[in-house]
């Protein structure tokens, strides 16, 4: 790291014991200052989709008494619009929140994958798919810091589940690592440049995170280039001076008297370096700086204006997954009665447990704005349908649901699931809805066949066992202050419904491509599905599924046309680009948007690749008739895996199969192109097959030339047979050595190795 000139200076004046305090906090939401140096202390906040700033009074660990904020959709509702433009306007405003508050870092957002459905935090997390959460994790990013306030991009990394989050350590290989659980990480480090990146709290292969040097300096900062601080998750630290030497620079709340002891101690004794501890100290330093830079008096805030950014938002978020007969949107008429059911639309859920749960400006009511929408000849009947929390009075509640549906001209069941069932803390053992909810609506179908259900949910819930009796469904996620209104607005028609699954819906919880290997057991949890998470995983066992990644139906029709792709560059020179093309039409009669998708597979790859991988996206919007040209761009790495030889990225040359469409299953546009590419260098030595050796041009010409050849010109030894090439050909040629008469001795092996070794340097 290049320490800048001012910081270079401080550190010069600081005492061991100051130096020391920098590198933790100062209370539970505060950096350390230094004051008779003028270094203040910043203030940090949870706040991945609000501010949840607490007075100092506050019990900080908890969920009451923090300062009323905007609550904006959850990251589930937020990945649902595919709107990297929208994020970012939401990042803006929690910016705008942030500086009004006072808080120089918002402690978000968090892009972990979503392994498996049951993890409880899925709600704070974007998606199954690393370049979505990549993408929208980057515009979260950009939106907050382009108001002079820093995020903490998080939990870095494989943090998938909650069970024994402190302690398990996900044992995952380097592949699987590099192509799906770091790559969003890369994406929004190279892309955004967060101020800072939290580490997270569980193991990586037996390394706590935060002690380990390979995530935190090797990759992190050596290979992504990562400039800012590295701050640990709440109570991440186990060994403070460990995690200083692996690259972890500011401790998170502060374990005063005993983290900074212990880097006194280190430093005295020799066993840490003053530079490691000075290069942490230089980056709290800069985090200072950056948040001092801003000389803008704080913003004066518009709360109505971001309730309203809010329920647009949540508007854009709703997934319709479902519309039979197209029962939606509802066509109230003079004299109707409308049945909504269940409590929920009274009392609404709309943003997830835990520590990230705000204190909202102010909350849409469905029931209310629905109320407010309709004609004044329209009538809004309502029914609890089923407690929240208790199933007291259950029966008696369903029957009057019951009573009620039989006599409207259409049902609206609110349903999904209380807050006891999700939260950060603890993974769900099921995906299913409460017994209660379900019973009721097959009930309600038997009294009304118009039936049209509204979910309120973190993580995806199971729909097998009770979607047959309605004919729509409108998922609708934790979506905010806002979601009410915006769910008014969507089964009245105002609005068009645009999201898309940014998870895949299971049939079944068994089904799910993680479901042997979660949570894990004994302090462990095996990542046994490898690269093959979410659609990767149901595509590559041909499963079926309910709904497949990106799906979402609109109350109007798309059409594509004229897929193209060209290719200019080339692999081998650093410069190949793929220019791919469509044209989008609306053809319905309302104005909507689609989400165009950009699917990439190599069917020929001579290793384990999914079927298809998701490569880029799109979100137009278009009048009735309008047509739209859609472009994408891809170059050589969304075409490469990662390569467990080579250590690094790997285009094989070959057939590449691109397709578009609506989501992971509903392709309408596919195309072919040829990359010419060099075979990946081959890294040959004695325990690399004698296979490996021929297929490598000059590991082979040097093969031949070591072995020679007979009178007849037929190569010696095992070259010459094509029985024993079949049957062990597969042997490192050191074993090969030592097998008489196959024309290799330990002597040439040992030449054929250095002779390789000089040739890649």
């Amino acid at each position: 790291m290049s320490t800048p000139s001012n910081a270079s200076s401080l550190i010069g004046q600081l005492t061991l014991e100051e130096k020391a305090s920098l590198c933790l906090g100062s209370d539970f939401w505060h950096t350390a200052p230094v004051e008779r140096l003028g270094i203040a202390a910043i203030m940090v906040s949870d706040g991945p989709h609000g501010l949840r700033t607490q007075p100092e009074d506050a019990d900080h660990v908890g969920i009451s008494g923090s300062v009323p904020a905007t609550c904006f959709p959850t990251a589930s509702a937020l990945a649902s619009s595919w709107d990297p433009e929208l994020v970012q306007r939401v990042g803006a405003a929690l910016g705008r929140e942030a500086r009004a508050q006072g808080v120089a870092v918002v402690l978000g957002p968090g892009i972990n994958i979503k392994r498996s459905p049951l993890c409880g935090r899925n709600f704070e997390y974007f998606s199954e798919d690393p370049a979505l959460s990549g993408v929208l994790g980057a515009a979260m990013i950009d939106g907050v810091q382009s108001q002079g306030v820093g995020t903490s991009l998080k939990h870095y990394a494989a943090n998938n589940q909650e069970t024994d989050r402190l302690r398990v350590s996900a044992e995952v290989d380097e592949r699987t690592l590099r192509e799906i659980y770091l790559a969003g990480f890369e994406r929004a480090v190279t892309e955004a440049g967060p101020w800072t990146v939290m580490c997270a709290y569980n193991k990586v292969n037996g390394v706590y995170a935060s002690e380990h040097a390979w995530l935190l300096t090797t990759v992190l900062r050596g290979e992504w280039g990562f400039d800012g601080l590295v701050v640990s998750d709440w109570g991440a630290v186990h060994d403070r001076v460990a995690a200083l030497a692996a690259g972890l620079d500011l401790e998170m709340p502060p374990n005063l008297g005993v983290s900074d002891a212990a880097i006194l101690t280190a430093v005295r004794s020799g066993q840490l370096d003053e530079h490691v501890l000075d290069t942490a100290v230089a980056r709290v330093l800069q985090l200072v700086d950056r948040a001092a830079a801003n000389t803008e008096p704080p913003p004066v805030l518009d709360p109505d204006a971001h309730h309203m950014l809010a329920r647009a938002a949540a508007t854009e978020c709703a997934v319709l997954l479902k519309n039979q007969d197209r029962l939606l949107p509802l066509r109230p008429a003079a004299g109707d009665i409308i049945a909504v059911i269940g409590e929920f639309a009274r009392t609404p859920r709309y943003q997830g447990a835990g520590s990230s749960q705000v204190n909202p400006t102010r909350v849409d009511v469905a029931l209310d704005e629905l109320r407010s929408a309709v004609p004044d000849q329209v009538e809004i009947a309502f029914a609890a349908g089923y407690g929240i929390g208790t199933t007291d009075r259950d029966e008696q509640l369903g029957d009057e649901a019951v009573a009620l549906a039989s006599r409207a001209e259409v049902v609206v069941a609110f349903l999904g699931l209380p807050a006891a069932d999700e939260s950060e803390g603890f993974d769900r053992t099921h995906m299913d809805l409460p017994a209660s909810q379900t019973a009721l609506l097959s009930r309600l179908a038997d009294a009304n066949p118009n039936l049209a259900v509204v979910l309120a949910n973190g993580s995806a819930v199971r729909l097998s066992e009770w979607e047959q009796h309605a004919k729509a469904v409108l998922e609708c996620w934790l979506s905010g202050q806002g979601a009410g209104g915006a769910a008014a607005n969507l089964l009245l028609g105002t609005a068009n419904p645009s999201g898309r699954l940014a998870e895949t819906l299971p049939l079944r919880l068994e089904d799910t491509p993680s479901y042997l290997n979660f949570p894990g057991e004994a302090g462990q949890v095996r990542y046994g599905e490898g690269i093959f998470v979410g659609y990767r995983g149901y595509d590559a066992l041909d499963r079926q599924v309910h709904y497949p990644f990106g799906h979402g139906l609109s109350y109007t029709s798309f059409d594509y046309a004229d897929l193209s792709a060209n290719v200019t560059g080339r692999p081998q020179d650093g410069d190949l680009v793929v220019n791919i093309t469509c044209r989008v039409t609306n053809t319905g009669d309302h104005r909507g948007k689609e989400v165009v998708q950009l699917y990439v597979g190599d069917p020929e790859a001579s290793v384990a690749r999914p079927v298809r991988e998701l490569k880029a996206f799109a979100k137009v919007d278009l009048d009735p008739g309008e047509t739209t040209a859609v472009a994408f761009t891809l170059t050589a790495r969304d075409l490469s895996y990662w390569s467990t030889r080579l250590h690094d990225w790997a285009l094989e040359g070959g057939e590449f199969e691109l397709a578009v469409g609506a989501s992971s299953r509903d392709l309408r546009l596919t195309t072919t192109l040829d990359i010419a590419a060099p075979p990946p260098p081959a890294r040959l030595d004695g325990m690399s097959t004698l296979q490996e050796w021929l297929a490598d041009p000059t590991g082979s010409t040097l093969l031949h030339t070591a072995v020679g050849t007979d009178e007849t010109g037929r190569p010696k030894g095992i070259l010459g047979s094509e029985e024993l090439m079949v049957v062990i050909g597969n042997f490192p040629i050191s074993t090969l050595a030592g097998f008489a008469g196959f024309g290799l001795t330990h002597s040439i092996v040992h030449t054929l190795v250095d002779q390789i070794s000089a040739r890649d340097g």
